[in-house]
């Protein structure tokens, strides 16, 4: 039987990092409506973009 290579695809991809500054969750949903805060159900900010297609979540700690 001949050996096939597999397919290899890229779904997630995660990173973290560390701003130098306070961040007003409340603040940033005023200015960019389309975001999603729910603080009684999710401590974080939740920043997407169509293109290309990411989620960014945000948090105050």
């Amino acid at each position: 039987m001949p050996q096939t290579k597999p397919i290899i695809s890229i779904e997630n991809v995660v990173a973290s990092a560390t701003v130098d500054q306070k961040m007003d969750l409340n603040d940033i949903t005023k200015k960019f409506p389309d975001v999603e805060y729910h603080p009684d159900q999710f401590p974080g900010l939740v920043f997407r973009l169509k293109s290309p297609k990411t989620a960014t979540l945000i948090f105050t700690s």
